[in-house]
């Protein structure tokens, strides 16, 4: 490796105040992140988000307009891509070949003149179990098999940062699904910290110790899996990240453990410690497989919320569960999912049901009624032309 200096159990990032602009557009704005050393962090976010980008500052492929990417607590904002403690697994895998397996792995380990290349080579195939392929050519290896070898090529230069590009967007959905146990199993076995960047809820939640969920150039919130999931903060995140029933009305009273909110006529009621604002208008929510669905009215039962009576306008069978839309006069449609414990879905379009949930699944969001835009947006076809002669200049001045 070029620099020796970071631990081989893997190193911390901090990036701060990063600021990405490009013409015509801000992809990040003031970004502050820190990525413990020896963890699986997952950066979440749709197409567009800046995701992206953060992972290219971060292998030295962009340059931030503003802040300071460190590594090991070392500074490398300005170092080159390739004088990095920095390995990236793409998407599309970029094998050699004409190269075998073995080549490919001790391929980064011979441009580096480090000792014993085969030898290491053959310790990453054993890691990720594709040794016993070595003498074979990559297009002799299924989808997952190669990016078994990506991954091995990527570990066998004992990386401090092992960033992780949507690598399994080209594999069918159960090979995914495996891959995604086995990248854990390997992580927790070298111990590199891993950055993985996708848009992918499932993969992220499956894999990561701690997934940020990127929307605008901004990380909306951040923490484990789970927390994430059960206690959403906002909007975005709460439909992002899963789905969820969200209602807005005003805080009609306050008690010492929870609120209760005016939804179109039906108090609801929310955990005050589940809950970001406590007053006025807001938006509360509950994930759809909270729900229960009855063809009775329930009884009113304390710790209980009930929404109803409501009509089913649409049955989506999903294979583990069932998906049933209600509409509810004054509220709107309300998804509910209900695990398939018999064959056939419980109630039929037309039925007329009601809904309920605990109070304790209920959250609060932090998000006002009317949110503003985070950063205008530059349009400005003056300042695209501008960076465009300037970056031209400059290539013609290299040259």
């Amino acid at each position: 490796m070029a620099d020796r200096t970071f631990a081989e159990a893997g190193a911390d990032l901090e990036l701060v105040g990063i600021h990405k602009r490009f013409p015509g557009f801000t992809a990040i704005e003031d970004l502050d992140l820190v990525i413990p050393a020896g963890s699986f962090f997952a950066l979440l976010g749709p197409s567009g988000c800046g995701k992206t980008t953060t992972l290219r500052l971060v292998a030295g492929l962009e340059q931030p307009t503003a802040g300071r990417i460190l590594i090991g607590g070392k500074d490398v904002t300005n170092v080159k891509s390739f004088k990095r403690p920095v390995n990236t697994v793409f998407q599309s895998y970029a094998l050699f070949p004409h190269m075998t397996v073995l080549e490919n792995v001790a391929f980064g380990l011979r441009r580096r003149r480090i000792d014993n290349p085969l030898v290491k080579a053959h310790e990453a195939l054993r890691l990720v179990e594709l040794d016993h392929l070595a003498s074979r050519r990559p297009q002799q290896l299924s989808g997952g098999q190669q990016q078994r070898v990506a991954l091995a090529r990527a570990i066998v230069n004992r990386p401090a940062l092992l960033l992780l590009d949507e690598p399994l967007g080209a594999l069918d959905l159960k090979l995914r699904r495996q891959m995604q146990s086995e990248l854990k199993t390997i992580q927790d076995e070298v111990g590199l910290t891993f950055l993985h960047v996708t848009h992918d809820q499932e993969e992220a939640m499956t894999m990561a110790d701690t997934v940020a969920v990127m929307n605008k150039g901004e990380i909306e919130q951040m923490g484990a899996p789970e927390e994430l999931y059960e206690l959403p903060k906002t909007a975005f995140v709460a439909n992002f990240l899963g789905q969820s029933n969200l209602f807005t009305g005003k805080v009609t009273s306050s008690s010492g453990n929870s609120i209760v909110v005016d939804v179109a006529g039906v108090k609801i009621e929310v955990p005050k410690d589940r809950a970001q604002r406590h007053t006025g208008d807001v938006t509360i929510g509950v994930r759809p497989e909270k729900l229960m669905l009855t063809t009775e009215a329930p009884k009113p039962t304390p710790g209980r919320n009930v929404l109803g009576p409501g009509r089913v306008m649409d049955v989506s069978f999903s294979g583990v569960s069932t998906q049933y839309l209600i509409a509810i006069p004054g509220i709107g449609p309300v998804s509910v999912f209900a695990q398939n414990m018999v064959f056939g879905p419980v109630v039929h379009e037309g039925a007329e049901v009601w809904v309920s949930w605990t109070v304790d699944h209920g959250f609060g969001l932090v998000d006002e009624p009317e949110a503003a835009p985070r950063f205008a947006p530059d349009a400005d076809t003056a300042a695209i032309a501008t960076q465009t002669r300037k970056d031209l200049l400059t290539e013609i001045e290299e040259a």
